[in-house]
């Protein structure tokens, strides 16, 4: 089955939906990395962020993927370059051109189909526009506070103040609600679930609930 987890930043969704993967034994992909490895290749180019058919033939060019080691890039694992101040900082520009989402989206899907859909799968269009019709979808928020306090404490901030986090996860939150294709919202049949005041472990065990306790999740 494909479960989906959406959400901003800073709601624990790579966390949650890593362990929920290990304790139902299914395949993991963070396609928001899949979006930071299209960024990487554009930007190790130089090529215009805003120039939707160049950014498309670059990453028509790569060969996104993901396996053990996390993302990768031509084969080769960029999972610590997707994390760069500079892949940060353009990654919604890139994540907003209509093609280039065709393109990521239709390399998400094989890379499930390739696990034959025994996936959990993380992001912030999965349940929405990527999958649909997945038995069970989970939307993950958080208020802004919580996750700019969060966000602090990760290494990926680089020493950022609380503050200065805070307002970049509010413009990423608007870029990514915002845009014309796939914005961020929660599936009319998600299950929503606040995790400011629930550890991981809770968060978790809400999800295996759900699962276990709908004959039709099964």
């Amino acid at each position: 089955m494909v479960i989906t987890i959406d959400g901003p930043s800073g709601v624990g969704k790579s966390t949650v939906s890593r362990l929920v993967a290990e304790r139902l034994g299914l395949a993991y992909l963070d396609t928001g990395a899949t979006y930071r490895a299209a960024t990487l290749a554009v930007l190790e180019t130089g090529i215009d962020t805003h120039d939707e058919q160049a950014v498309l033939e670059e990453v028509n060019r790569r060969a996104i993927g993901y396996d053990q080691r996390g993302i990768l890039l031509d084969d080769e694992s960029v999972a610590v370059a997707v994390r760069s101040e500079d892949v940060t900082a353009n990654v919604s520009t890139v994540s907003a051109h209509p093609a280039v989402r065709t393109a990521v989206v239709e390399m998400q899907r094989q890379w499930v189909a390739f696990h034959d859909s025994q996936v959990v799968v993380e992001g912030r269009d999965i349940g929405t526009v990527v999958f649909p019709e997945a038995p069970l979808k989970i939307y993950l928020t958080a208020s802004p506070s919580v996750r700019a306090v969060r966000r602090a404490a990760e290494t990926e901030a680089g020493g950022k103040s609380v503050e200065d986090i805070t307002e970049a996860l509010a413009a990423r939150d608007h870029a990514d609600s915002t845009r014309k294709t796939s914005p961020l919202r929660p599936a009319d049949d998600a299950l929503i679930i606040d995790t400011g005041n629930l550890t991981v472990e809770e968060v978790v065990q809400v999800i295996l609930k759900r699962l276990s306790g709908d004959p039709n999740l099964q």
